[in-house]
Order: C-alpha cells, then sequence, then structure tokens
C-alpha cells in the first residue's frame, strides 16, 4: 500500500495530550491512571479507548505507549483514552496479588471505569468539555489488550478460578479493532501459556457480536503463544459472528511494522509504510461504523483494492 491518505482523510489536526489523570477506580488495588488525546478544535468528538499490549519495554504496556496509533487517531478526530493497566510494568504490585499477573478481569473493568468516569476526565481536562459524543466510543487493543478489547466487545471465557462464564461486554461500546489479539486456546495454545495462563485456554468468540476490524500479520507466528501458526490471530474474525472486516497485512509480524512506539527496539517489523496503512485503516473503520454513512472505509479498502504494491487485504463477513 501506498502512503497517500485515502480521499476522506484530511490534513491533521494539532493534539494536546494530557496525563496522568485519574480515573475513579474504588477497590481496585492503585489509581486508573489514563492519558487522554485530543484534537484542539472540534465537537461531537467519537471516543477511542486503547488498551495496551504486555511487551519487553516498561513504558510501552503504560499510558505512555501506542502514540503512532493514539496521535494519528486524536490528530483526525477521536478522542483516545489510554489507561495504565494493573499489568503493566510500571505499576509495582505483589506478586499474590488477585489476578495477577495479567490482570485479564481488571483489564476490561478498566475500560467501562473509563466510560464511568467520563465527568471527571471532563473536570480535570477543561478543554474537552462539552466536546465529546458520549453515543460513539469504540475500543482497541493490541496484542494482550485485543484480549481485553475483545472481551468488551463481547467474547466470553471460563473463569479457571471458579469456572463460570464470564462475560464483560460494555453495550455502551459499538466498535472495536482487534490488533494482534489472540486466538482460539486449547490444543492452539503452547503448553507454557496453558499452564500460566489459563484464562486463555477458553475464550468463545460466537457472541461478539459488535462490528469489529481485526488486524492481523501474515508473518505473526507468535510461538510464545500459539503452536498454530499466523492465522491463530484471525480466529477472532473467523470464529465471530458478523459484520466484521479481516486486515491481513503483508510480512507482518506482532508488531504490525511498529504501532506500539516510534522506533521502539522490539519492533521485529520495523515498516513506517506498514505503520501508515494500519493508522489509515482504523481511523477509516471506526470512522464508518461509529457515523453510519460515512464512507471512509469503503474508500480506504477500494484504494487498497486498486494498489499493485498493497502490504495487506481485507475480507469482511
Amino acid at each position: 500500500m501506498t502512503t497517500t491518505p485515502p480521499a476522506a482523510l484530511t490534513p491533521p489536526t494539532p493534539v494536546h495530550s494530557v496525563s496522568p489523570v485519574v480515573v475513579p477506580a474504588p477497590g481496585r488495588p492503585v489509581d486508573l491512571e489514563v492519558r487522554v488525546s485530543a484534537p484542539v478544535t472540534g465537537s461531537g468528538l467519537p471516543i477511542i479507548l486503547l488498551s495496551h499490549g504486555q511487551g519487553f519495554s516498561h513504558h510501552l504496556s503504560s499510558l505512555n505507549g501506542y502514540a503512532p496509533l493514539a496521535d494519528f487517531w486524536a490528530a483526525h478526530g477521536f478522542v483516545v483514552v489510554q489507561p495504565t493497566h494493573l499489568s503493566s510494568a510500571t505499576v509495582t504490585l505483589d506478586p499474590g496479588t488477585p489476578g495477577a499477573p495479567m490482570f485479564w478481569r481488571s483489564r476490561a473493568e478498566d475500560m467501562s471505569r473509563v466510560l464511568d468516569g467520563l465527568d471527571a476526565i471532563e473536570a480535570a481536562v477543561p478543554q474537552l468539555a462539552g466536546r465529546l459524543d458520549r453515543g460513539k466510543v469504540a475500543v482497541a487493543g493490541h496484542s494482550m489488550g485485543g484480549h481485553t478489547a475483545s472481551l468488551l466487545l463481547g467474547a466470553r471465557l471460563t473463569d479457571p478460578d471458579d469456572g463460570t462464564e464470564v462475560d464483560l461486554a460494555d453495550p455502551r461500546i459499538t466498535a472495536g479493532v482487534l490488533l494482534a489479539a489472540p486466538g482460539r486456546g486449547g490444543d492452539a495454545l503452547t503448553d507454557f501459556v496453558a499452564e500460566n495462563y489459563p484464562f486463555m485456554s477458553t475464550p468463545d468468540f460466537s457472541r461478539m457480536a459488535t462490528p469489529t476490524l481485526v488486524v492481523a500479520g501474515d508473518k505473526d507466528a507468535s510461538h510464545h503463544l500459539t503452536v498454530a501458526g499466523p492465522d491463530w490471530h484471525a480466529d477472532p474474525y473467523l470464529l465471530s459472528p458478523g459484520p466484521k472486516s479481516l486486515l491481513t497485512l503483508f510480512d507482518a509480524e506482532h508488531g504490525l511494522g511498529g504501532i506500539s512506539g516510534y522506533d521502539v527496539a522490539e519492533t521485529t517489523d520495523d515498516n513506517p509504510q506498514r505503520v501508515a496503512a494500519v493508522q489509515h485503516l482504523t481511523w477509516a473503520y471506526l470512522r464508518s461504523r461509529l457515523n453510519p454513512g460515512d464512507p471512509a472505509w469503503w474508500t480506504a479498502v477500494e484504494a487498497l483494492s486498486a494498489d499493485p504494491q498493497a502490504l495487506g487485504h481485507v475480507q469482511s463477513k
């Protein structure tokens, strides 16, 4: 794909970013801190909740990561809210804290807390007062953040501690983007993951009905997680009902070109053009899903299909 933006993409607006903003979270071991990024102008702004993954770097897995996505989305009309989940290396908790080390349930609850706490966020960031469209909310997440986002979009799992089915879907969220997200459990997992992260053994995507764009790299084998190969990351698309779209990126590995941060060493497939493709296509998808009738997504898909040097392809159901 060329770096030419889709026709619907207007020039970027300057962005202001404020952090840390504390969101009320009674009963949480530490305060819930978020970064809020927004265009300096505009009103009726839709909201994207962005969930970080779990990488080797300390601060990418926190409100300080994913600037290539947060900056782009905010510059093109969204308010982006990024929490620091309890699983972040920047949070020091006793290893025996309930939910450690991944805090899968708390991660999803963080996002619902953000929506519950929008009044507090507006009070802490007065430049946002009256500018949010609270009826237009999306969630996005990369890697473990994709697992978090999938739960908010309707995926379920069996709690390994008590055997109950867990439903953390938030009906206020009406669209999503899953970036290199985990797929099915069972025999698709490595023995290490099955033993140490049993919550990943029982995902059920069959009731993840919220419209979602799944983004997967065709070279993202994720050997530390799965024995199923790169196709594993397409499971949230293949195993869920429509409407869904799948963006498969050619030659992309787990970092999808470098979405977790600018010039970070843990990106194994550094590629600015690939990051630009992810930026444009995720923006276009969410714009069209949150604004029915907006042609941004269809324009972007048509441009991708017509590009002889495209970096990926899209399929939908």
